[in-house]
């Protein structure tokens, strides 16, 4: 690879001094997403929210996604109409069945005459994989990964040579950080040009957001948050669940605020804690986008877990806009999003007692609540979807001069 962007300690490239945009005159965009909009997912909601933030400049976008419609489908998403589920990362993904899709996708490509279309996770068998078919050059491609991996898979090692050369159709790659970077490097074609971008975040949504008079924390009786799929082990919640015990004895009126899918497993784990512990655990189910930006702004802490499987960590980037003090688990992903701890409080992965030595300290220190505030809310503003989807759009319209 090659023409990496790494212009700080953590890889992200800074946005200061960036007074270029995406003019001069619209273009006309595809997007394809490897996995439906069916189920929520981390892609997916990348995917969205640059949508939206293209059409509010002005651009041409549809998406097409496998799977069908779902009621909270966006307009500008056109699926393929079927989907399986795979096991992948630690997760299930939602890709695009065999068949037909191939074709269907490249016929969208050509019926829609894109300026560029854009593949994300074209390394996964799926619809993105799919458009990159041999001869078939409608329009210049640019690509999206998001994935990182603790232990490279073995499906990967065998299959890098032949990613390398179906993947040399594309005109430049982006890695939404370091991590992604590092994997991605095992199978892209050498000479490719590669940049780090991050994935975006509507910073004013979060920034401005109201706290929740049933969620806001205080000294005395704080709020400790968590949001995620309580069922996945790899997003922690045991570990979570378990230094909650711990800190209920230096924050008796303490209450752990869970978000997201799961609750019966949840409940499953929690069984183990002691009586006192449980009942400070409260359940809401998941949130919409509206009341996570209020969920954040009203917690004493956000806590992040995760024990790997993470390329970035788009919920530190959220609580931080929203200037909730975050504890997260010192893998690459949170460490390189924080700045190695200056941005966030880290723990050792994997360890409850040393997530709740964390929990009580930041809880015992209005100082370090407020420094992590502060410095969170500031760093945070680099990963606004205007600043983010600026950078790529310029990615665009380089390669189309070239291409003229």
């Amino acid at each position: 690879m090659k023409n990496i962007i790494a212009e700080n300690k953590t890889g992200f490239a800074s946005n200061e001094n960036n007074e270029e945009n995406d003019s001069p005159g619209p273009l006309n965009v595809g997007i394809i997403s490897p996995y439906s909009f069916e189920t929520a997912g981390g892609v997916q909601f990348h995917i969205r929210d640059y949508a939206e933030e293209l059409i509010s400049r002005g651009h041409s976008v549809k998406v097409l996604a496998p799977g069908k419609l779902a009621a909270e489908t966006p307009d500008f998403v056109e699926t393929a109409g079927s989907s399986i589920s795979v096991h992948y990362n630690g997760s299930v993904a939602n890709l695009s069945g065999f068949g037909f899709s191939g074709s269907r996708a490249r016929k969208w490509i050509k019926q829609n005459d894109f300026d560029i279309v854009h593949l994300h996770e074209p390394g996964v068998p799926s619809l993105s994989h799919k458009a990159l078919f041999p001869g078939f050059n409608p329009c210049p491609f640019v690509a999206t990964f998001h994935a990182a991996f603790d232990e490279y898979p073995t499906t990967l090692k065998i299959a890098e040579g032949y990613l390398r050369m179906s993947l040399e159709k594309l005109s430049a790659a982006i890695c939404v950080s370091p991590a992604a970077a590092e994997t991605s490097s095992r199978y892209l074609p050498k000479d490719l040009p590669v940049s780090i971008i991050p994935n975006g975040i509507k910073y004013d949504t979060f920034a401005k957001a109201k706290s929740c008079c049933e969620w806001k924390g205080t000294p005395d009786s704080p709020t400790v948050g968590f949001l995620g799929r309580m069922g996945e082990p790899r997003k922690g919640f045991e570990i979570f669940a378990r230094a909650a015990q711990k800190v209920t004895k230096r924050f008796p009126n303490a209450r752990f605020l869970c978000a997201g899918s799961g609750e019966e497993q949840a409940k499953k784990i929690l069984a183990s804690l002691n009586e006192n512990a449980r009942s400070k655990f409260e359940f809401l189910g998941r949130i919409s986008d509206s009341d996570k930006a209020k969920f954040y702004s009203s917690l004493s802490a956000y806590i992040a877990p995760q024990t790997g499987g993470e390329s970035f960590g788009i919920v530190l980037a959220e609580a931080m806009s929203a200037g909730c003090p975050v504890i997260a688990s010192d893998i690459r992903a949170f460490a390189d999003l924080s700045e190695n701890g200056q941005c966030a409080q880290l723990f050792k992965s994997g360890s409850s007692n040393d997530l709740a030595d964390k929990i009580i300290m930041l809880l015992s220190d209005e100082n370090k609540q407020e420094a992590l505030k502060n410095k969170g809310a500031e760093y945070s503003k680099r990963f606004d979807w205007r600043i983010i989807s600026e950078e790529i759009v310029q990615i665009y319209r380089s390669i189309l001069l070239k291409s003229q």
